[in-house]
């Protein structure tokens, strides 16, 4: 079965993933635009309405109009590469012109299950939890910044404790299974989201030691 596949960015409704966030594997029975935590679509060929090029500024890319209800209206994929040519060559997998899908009820099925839980790959308990205790902690330093006995540094403890939270969250969901198993949506694998991870426990590393240090030149 013919494969392809490209990298790039995506906008997902409002939410956007920059390149290499994001990548396109189409074949003859599936399109999959994984945008990491922006979003994780999956498409059958009458899934589709049309993919057409699509111009935003200074960037091009492809716009793919669906029949998914539970997805975003806006889905699309930004590339480098003329969108054209991507079309033609998403054309000659057989995907656009497939009105006998070949793959089995049980694929089907896990498809419409996945297209039933929307794009977002993470547990929306869990999602809210982190951004509650992350709020709070945030809240916690820029309360006590503001005191009258405060050297007005809006970060302290409860910034760095925030970073260290998500930092070790996201290594979690890298090296433990049953941890994801806790945190991704059924169906969702890790390289769903890869990516974003390590791009995070990398800003958040690099934003405690920073904190750290200034904090302890006060």
């Amino acid at each position: 079965m013919t494969e392809i596949k490209f990298t790039g960015g995506a906008r997902i409704g409002m939410a956007n993933a920059t390149w290499p966030f994001a990548s396109l594997k189409v074949t003859q029975d599936r399109l999959d635009l994984n945008a990491t935590i922006v979003g994780n679509l999956v498409f059958r060929p009458d899934d589709i309405i049309s993919i057409e090029p699509y111009s935003g500024g200074l960037s091009s890319g492809l716009k793919i109009n669906h029949r998914v209800p539970k997805y975003k209206d806006k889905v699309i994929f930004w590339t480098f590469k003329n969108p054209n040519e991507i079309i033609r060559q998403i054309r000659q997998t057989g995907f656009l012109d497939n009105t006998s899908s070949t793959s089995n009820q049980h694929d089907s099925d896990i498809i419409a299950e996945r297209q039933k839980q929307g794009g977002f790959p993470i547990k929306t308990p869990f999602a809210i939890a982190i951004v509650v205790i992350w709020n709070i902690l945030f809240l916690k330093d820029f309360l006590s910044s503001t005191s009258a006995d405060s050297n007005g540094i809006p970060f302290g403890n409860g910034v760095i404790s925030a970073l260290g939270i998500v930092f070790l969250t996201c290594l979690l969901i890298l090296v433990s299974k049953g941890f994801r198993k806790l945190v991704l949506r059924e169906g969702r694998e890790l390289q769903d989201i890869s990516k974003f991870l390590y791009f995070i426990m990398f800003i958040c590393g690099f934003m405690m030691i920073t904190f750290m240090m200034i904090s302890n030149l006060q």
